[in-house]
């Protein structure tokens, strides 16, 4: 155990330690088993992408030729490194690629929020030919604690809707104030953008996109560990969220997505694979049947988790196009 990950340690058990015995929560017993999962999965350093990629269930070799190709087509393009700032003051980071061409005469961004231990460029690559080439300026951030991004704690969502402010807000001052924004997220993006949708947002979003978001931490990681490792999520879960509200600052069920839904103002289109065992497919369809806006919802046949695109590429595009055309405002082309 080398020295950082010891304190690490220790701090932890340190902290939960005191919770314990003030609340009577936890018994000393539980401990351990809290302070493991916690660190293993909700702070920077110990958050795997390998592990994340195996308990995924999906099977990226198959498309790694497609990611290259569409990489290079996509790094090709101009692009810039944007930093912001977060509430909480962090440095946050995000490449942006400006729209390559004019469709209809529409000046229109997607800000596309990456799952979770990914990143921006990683995740979206593939998926970034198809907004470049069909006139989309593109921003990609690196969520908190991931990539290029500062942070020690991840923010699933419950954060990371705060710092989808701060990028929203960027686009409007760099694009003006006629831009049309779309929202697209994937996995813990997937929540990040359907958590943003509760919120006061301005009028320049005009619709979001979600691809197999979760409804909160607490549950995607109680369904992880009783359906995959059939383990009891007590009192690890409960456990993690005391920790979470000292340490990180929010509850691991205070930003639920099926309840900021109901919130929602703006055309929401959920999408989701049906074979996923990451985020089960029930949680679309919950998070949807509790959405109070204009709403689509596409299952993909037989995708596993963050697979939708990859499986059904053209059912998938056709979708984003009709979505498109029904949520931006067209304009008449100048004469």
């Amino acid at each position: 155990m080398t020295n950082n990950v010891l304190l690490d340690w220790r701090k932890t058990v340190k902290v939960l330690k005191k919770i314990a015995k003030a609340a009577g929560v936890l018994a000393i017993a539980g401990i351990g088993e809290t302070v493991y999962f916690y660190n293993r999965t909700m702070k920077r350093n110990n958050a795997k992408t390998d592990r994340t990629m195996k308990m995924s269930g999906t099977d990226w070799s198959q498309y790694m030729p497609l990611m290259k190709e569409r990489g290079e087509f996509v790094m090709a393009q101009p692009h810039q490194d944007v930093y912001q700032t977060s509430f909480d003051d962090l440095k946050l980071h995000a490449t942006y690629f400006p729209s390559i061409k004019n469709v209809d005469n529409i000046k229109k961004v997607v800000i596309c929020f990456h799952g979770y231990t990914g990143e921006g460029l990683s995740n979206h690559i593939a998926i970034s030919q198809y907004f470049l080439n069909n006139g989309y300026g593109v921003l990609l951030p690196d969520a908190r604690a991931h990539g290029s991004s500062e942070g020690e704690y991840i923010g699933f969502g419950c954060l990371d809707r705060k710092d989808a402010m701060v990028w929203i807000d960027w686009v409007i001052k760099e694009c003006g104030e006629d831009v049309q924004i779309m929202l697209h997220g994937t996995s813990m993006g997937g929540a990040t953008v359907l958590m943003t949708s509760g919120l006061e947002l301005p009028s320049q979003v005009k619709g979001i996109v979600s691809d197999c978001g979760f409804t909160s931490p607490k549950e995607v990681f109680t369904h992880v560990l009783n359906d995959m490792y059939h383990l009891p999520a007590f009192p690890a879960i409960q456990g993690a969220d005391i920790l979470n509200k000292r340490l990180a600052g929010y509850g691991m069920d205070e930003c639920n997505a099926k309840n900021e839904v109901k919130k929602a103002k703006v055309p929401i289109l959920f999408i989701h694979g049906s074979n996923d065992t990451f985020v089960p497919c029930k949680m679309c369809h919950e998070i949807y049947d509790n959405c109070q806006s204009p709403k689509k919802k596409l299952i993909i046949d037989g995708a596993a988790h963050a697979e939708s695109y990859y499986k059904e590429m053209d059912l998938y595009e056709n979708a984003l196009t009709e979505f498109a055309q029904e949520i931006f405002e067209a304009k008449l082309s100048d004469k």
